[in-house]
């Protein structure tokens, strides 16, 4: 009994212990309407999106490391970052 009390009890701390997105459908389905470097941006950030994640931070990470590895180029990456982040909030 007490360790069925216990198995629940921790059960349910890991439950609110993981970070959930608050609405990833919608962000997926505003992010299928993004040009092709803007989906490239949306999908290398959406897998750092969490609740108290800095957003712009993670944004400008990712656009950063694509820019640098030559997959977007740098003078699309601001528009195509800006466009992403509209979406990546819906994701919080």
């Amino acid at each position: 009994m007490r360790s069925a009390l216990l198995l629940s009890t921790l059960a349910a701390a890991m439950a609110f212990a993981t970070p959930s997105l608050a609405d990833r459908a919608t962000a997926d389905a505003c992010a299928a309407k993004l040009s092709p470097d803007a989906k490239l941006i949306y999908t290398a950030s959406i897998g750092a999106v969490t609740p108290t994640a800095d957003l712009a931070g993670v944004v400008r990470d990712k656009a950063r490391s694509l820019v640098m590895g030559g997959k977007l180029s740098r003078d699309a990456a601001r528009p195509a970052a800006e466009a992403a982040g509209a979406c990546l909030k819906q994701a919080r």
